[in-house]
């Protein structure tokens, strides 16, 4: 049995993130949990019913000590290349206002699969951050095909 070809290429630098004038994209750690938890724990329902999150099993009910160990899972996703997770922040309170999170996807023709949510206050943000980071990918990373859950 052979070892699944790796997520990225071992000489793909993931970058460190992205800056635009309406948000900042930056590794998701542990630095950010109480930022991130009041973005999503606030944002339930709207992240629900945003594209990629269909089944309604994410979010849901945590501690913050729980979700400080989601965050450490994520950078350790990071650090192992095996996925990759930005926290969007606003550019001037530095608030956590959302999550990227792309992770090898499940679809044989795609190689990536990119989910994104923001939170219900700065709903505005969806669709501009959408296409920042459509971009981004295409320019940026190493993937052929990804996995957008039906955005345009």
């Amino acid at each position: 049995m052979t070892d699944p070809a790796p997520f990225v290429p071992a000489d793909f630098d993931p970058p460190a993130g992205l800056v635009t004038d309406s948000f900042v994209l930056e590794p998701l750690g542990p630095q950010h949990t109480e930022s991130d938890y009041d973005a999503w724990t606030s944002s339930i329902a709207h992240i629900r019913a945003t594209p990629g999150y269909p089944d309604g099993t994410w979010p849901h009910e945590m501690s913050l000590e729980e979700n400080t160990g989601d965050l450490e899972r994520h950078a350790r996703d990071f650090e192992n290349r095996t996925g990759f997770t930005y926290t969007v922040l606003d550019p001037g309170s530095r608030q956590v206002v959302g999550c990227v999170y792309i992770y090898p996807s499940k679809r044989p023709e795609c190689d990536a699969q990119v989910q994104l949510w923001v939170r219900r206050s700065r709903a505005e943000l969806d669709r501009p951050l959408w296409e920042a980071v459509r971009d981004w990918l295409a320019a940026d990373w190493p993937f052929t095909a990804v996995d957008n859950h039906g955005r345009g």
